[in-house]
């Protein structure tokens, strides 16, 4: 076959394809390859033709040969796209991409409308494969040879939120290449907007700067989206929110935060990160109660905010809620989405202040706790403050050797460190070595004289290291003092103020406004509560002893507060109050059913009441926790012989004598049941009774 009947032959074949005669078609192309095996048109006229008769294994293999010996010819890779755009099969689609890449390639110095066709197919597939970032990076190619023409702005600006959504929810798992070309597309999207300012154009922004919020290493693109958002929207609160709430989480509390917080309030005086600045603002303060009312009624607003929770626990521990602390530090640890970067850092800061706060309520268990949160530090062994808290843990669980370990290599490594001292006093005040203790908090008082709770120890340590040194008001009540003043919210040195007034100075007046005080500040404070009421009935103030008891009683839940329950039935029973006497002291025994006095109060409120059966139960429980109490028995015997039982009191009033020989109502009460029974036996004519 000569040149000329190859050319007419393929003629033919575009002819028989254009007539839809496609088998015709393959007759003329097969015709030729026997001539020219290699001849690129035959093979991509047997591709068009098989694929209309539906034979696409056949149809690829066609192009497939065209392309390898014309790879720079478009005929085959567009007749190849077709055929992968018709399959529904999976495998196709990354074939279709380089199909597509190849097309791009081959369009790039030609027509330029096809070209952005098939980058916008492109895009698509992509899309439809999960393939977002390739996705957005080519539909930014797609932007960028729009900008080399007379692109209509509102196309282009359609493109960059194409991208923002390709983008914007699978940042997720993606690296900061990811990151970028979606901040890329914000911006631009931002610039590109018809109308400047307008409802879509502030949600964008909103867009904008939550996406920001997200990625830790942008704030100064975050600070500059939200204040670039303020002079556009003078009267929206949002970008005022965010940039409050990254001032809280950065931990920087500048002026200009400040500003932000003052601002925020006043725009909005609900909004949750307003009110939770000004609350960071009253701990700055040292207005520690406003703190921890702001900062809790701005969580309620906004709670996945790890370090306001941190802000409330340590404001809570500046009050000494240390259970409180506990709890806000719990909640701030569960507020914390990933602890990478700055959340790593909170993490650390919460966790050590749980420690602090697990130390201060000083049990075995809670010591256990603070050494498991401590143990979540990362580089914890090597910072001598979170090493200090460890051997305070360890005093606390009854491990004086570790922590004796601790306080030597704390000494030895950092021996200007005020806690290195301050541990070592705990120590030697644990094992009552008063002197030593005397020295250490001396030597940390020298180095941090600001803390109050060393000046407490100190003053503690004179209380019991003699009497001379209890006695000697620059020993310790000078200590005292110096801590009430350094914390006027350390309930504890009130109470130790209360007991040298009351037991040393003899002055009762200024020892109950120190109970009251202590009392205030921790309303669980038994022996201050206690202290307070009866120094309240020593000096005649019965009725602030019942305010303090009513409060308490009040706010008590069942089975608690077994003081003030018992303290307030014992004013009933005094007062001729028979009936309430009865409830409290009951309530007191369900606080603590296992106390022999109270059992015996009760009986006698029972008995004020004329409840003769009941009363003599509550005496003889009273007897059987505790036998040596002689009252109840006599009680007993006393309640049997108003009942009538003679015999029966006449054994009981023996028992009592048998120990006691002279107790004087049992020999009045034998002596009444035997001219008892005597009476009774003459009324019934047995003489000789």
């Amino acid at each position: 076959m000569s040149n000329k009947e190859v050319k007419a032959a393929l003629k033919s074949a575009r002819d028989a394809i254009r007539n839809k005669e496609y088998k015709e078609a393959l007759k003329h192309c097969k015709a030729v390859l026997k001539q020219e095996k290699n001849n690129y048109n035959a093979w991509v006229f047997i591709g068009l033709a098989a694929a209309e008769l539906e034979q696409p294994d056949q149809a690829k293999g066609a192009y497939k040969k065209a392309v390898d010996l014309e790879p720079n010819q478009l005929l085959a890779w567009q007749g190849l796209a077709n055929l992968y755009e018709k399959s529904d099969q999976a495998d196709v689609k990354a074939d279709l991409a380089d199909v597509y890449q190849k097309l791009l390639e081959l369009y790039e110095s030609g027509d330029k409308q096809k070209w952005c066709d098939v980058c916008n197919k492109l895009v698509e597939l992509y899309q439809q494969e999960k393939k977002y970032l390739e996705a957005a990076e080519t539909c930014q190619k797609l932007i960028q040879k729009k900008q080399q023409g007379a692109a209509e702005k509102s196309d282009l600006h359609q493109l960059w939120k194409k991208m923002i959504i390709l983008l914007k929810d699978n940042t997720q798992d993606q690296d900061n290449k990811t990151e970028q070309l979606l901040l890329v597309a914000f911006e631009n999207a931002l610039g590109s907007a018809d109308t400047i300012p307008s409802e879509d154009h502030q949600n964008l922004y909103k867009d904008f700067i939550q996406c920001l919020s997200k990625f830790p290493y942008e704030m100064t693109r975050l600070e500059k989206a939200c204040n670039d958002m303020m002079a556009l929207y003078p009267t929206v609160s949002y970008p005022l929110e965010v940039l409050s709430l990254h001032f809280i989480q950065s931990g920087t509390l500048s002026e200009e935060a400040l500003r932000c917080f003052s601002k925020l309030s006043d725009m909005d005086a609900s909004s949750g990160p307003g009110i939770i600045g000004f609350g960071i603002k009253c701990l700055q303060e040292k207005k520690y109660k406003e703190a921890v009312n702001s900062l809790t009624e701005g969580l309620q607003k906004t709670d996945q905010c790890p370090a306001a929770w941190y802000y409330l626990a340590e404001s809570q521990l500046k009050i000494h809620k240390h259970r409180e602390s506990v709890q806000s530090c719990d909640q701030g640890l569960e507020a914390l989405i990933t602890p990478m970067g700055p959340s790593l850092q909170w993490k650390n800061h919460i966790l050590q202040l749980k420690a602090e706060a697990l130390i201060k309520i000083g049990d075995a268990d809670a010591a256990e706790e603070a050494i498991k949160a401590l143990e979540q530090i990362a580089d914890a062994s090597s910072d001598p403050m979170i090493l200090a808290i460890r051997g305070q843990a360890y005093l606390n669980k009854g491990l004086v050797d570790q922590a004796s370990q601790i306080s030597q290599e704390l000494l030895l490594s950092y021996p200007d460190l005020a806690e290195s001292h301050a541990l070592e006093g705990f120590i030697h005040y644990s094992q009552k070595y008063y002197e030593q203790a005397e020295r250490s908090f001396l030597n940390a008082i020298e180095r941090k004289a600001e803390t109050a709770e060393y000046h407490q120890y100190l003053g503690l340590t004179y209380w019991f290291m003699s009497d001379e040194t209890k006695k000697d008001k620059g020993k310790a009540l000078s200590q005292f003092l110096k801590a009430a003043k350094l914390d006027s919210c350390l309930g504890s040195v009130f109470c130790y103020l209360g007991n040298y007034y009351r037991d040393i100075a003899g002055d009762k007046s200024r020892a109950r406004g120190c109970y009251k005080k202590a009392f205030e500040l921790d309303e669980t404070d038994e022996e201050s509560g206690t202290a307070a009421v009866d120094l309240s009935v020593e000096l005649g103030d019965m009725d602030y002893a019942l305010s303090i008891l009513n409060e308490v009683t009040e706010k008590a839940r069942m089975g608690t507060a077994k003081w003030a329950w018992l303290q307030r039935g014992l004013y009933y029973l005094r007062t001729g109050q028979p009936s309430k006497a009865v409830a409290d002291l009951q309530a007191a025994l369900r606080a603590d059913p296992k106390d022999p006095n109270c059992w015996e109060s009760l009986g006698e409120a029972y008995l004020s009441r004329g409840s003769y059966a009941t009363a003599l139960k509550s005496f003889r429980k009273a007897s059987e926790l505790n036998p040596a109490l002689v009252h109840s028995v006599y009680k007993a015997a006393a309640v049997e012989q108003v009942l009538g039982k003679y015999k029966n009191a006449i054994t009981t009033y023996q028992q009592i004598l048998e120990t006691t020989e002279e107790y004087v109502p049992a020999l009045k009460g034998l002596g009444e049941c035997y001219l008892m029974l005597a009476r009774s036996a003459l009324e019934n004519y047995f003489d000789r009774k």
